[in-house]
């Protein structure tokens, strides 16, 4: 299943997983350190919901949650 939202377009954006060692400065140590960075997705969270068109028609869409809860699509 995609995860795009058919109402407003979000998909899927990249970003990165950063492990970081060491003690911070904060805390005495000399500061930490990256040791590695991993690619990752940020998945929209997405339903697949039953939405009633302007037309009066009714079809199964995939939309994000943010656009059922401001009321961008009517369910059926």
């Amino acid at each position: 299943m995609a995860h795009i939202c058919e109402i407003t377009g979000k998909k899927p954006s990249v970003g990165s997983i950063i492990h970081r060692k060491g003690q911070s400065k904060k805390s005495g140590g000399i500061g930490t350190h990256v040791t590695a960075k991993t690619k990752r997705l940020f998945k929209p969270n997405t339903q697949r919901i039953r939405v009633r068109l302007p037309n009066g028609q009714i079809k199964r869409m995939t939309v994000s949650v943010k656009a059922i809860k401001a009321g961008l699509v009517t369910k059926a």
